[in-house]
């Protein structure tokens, strides 16, 4: 009777849950994530995560920080299976249509919601940065606009910290120079959609 191996190679392909978190790492080689955000954006079960990741850790191909009590992790930049699996899950995008194919998406995007959505702003949050990636300003009393993030974050394989504001509290806290607006409105934005003329105006 032959031996079972694990080797490298067999640890780094498998199940269905180990598939999404090469995807949501290598596609995403800059970014950390913790288990339950993982969890929630592969749509799979915790223990199934778990697993997959002591799988993926034992090999190198991905390693973990602390922040605030939590565990972070993310693709090991080091390993030499980085590079190639990062040129697969990656989206390589032609830099002189980069505007215009971003542009396009977030107006893909927020058409569900169009007359819920009085503005967005859109951040590039880095690993461990303090803040929120969407500042989202509409009416959400019928939890449209929070069942729209989430379809978000699935669309773009990643956790997503939002904050969804009424135009009113939005606008005062503008006027009054809210830290927190003042916060996100300095961090690097990548997108801003202001159909009605909230945020800019």
């Amino acid at each position: 009777m032959s031996k079972e191996t694990n080797t490298p190679t067999e640890k780094l392909f498998g199940s269905k849950t180990r598939a999404k978190l090469r995807k949501l790492f290598f596609g995403n080689p800059e970014k950390s994530f913790y288990v339950r955000e993982m969890t929630r954006v592969i749509d799979e079960q915790i223990n199934s995560v778990r697993r997959e990741l002591l799988n993926l850790e034992s090999i190198g191909v991905i390693k973990n920080e602390t922040f605030d009590n939590k565990v972070y992790y993310s693709a090991n930049n080091k390993h030499p299976f980085c590079r190639p699996l990062s040129d697969i899950f990656s989206k390589k995008i032609d830099t002189t249509r980069e505007k215009d194919i971003k542009e396009t998406t977030w107006e893909e995007y927020c058409r569900p919601v169009k007359n819920y959505l009085k503005g967005l702003v859109v951040t590039n949050r880095l690993p461990g940065q303090d803040g929120i990636d969407l500042l989202i300003i509409g009416n959400d009393r019928t939890k449209k606009l929070t069942r729209w993030a989430e379809v978000i974050e699935k669309k773009q394989g990643k956790p997503i910290n939002y904050v969804i504001m009424t135009p009113d509290d939005f606008t005062y806290r503008k006027s009054v120079r809210d830290r927190f607006i003042l916060e996100v409105l300095e961090m690097e934005i990548t997108e801003i959609v202001d159909p009605s003329n909230i945020i800019k105006g």
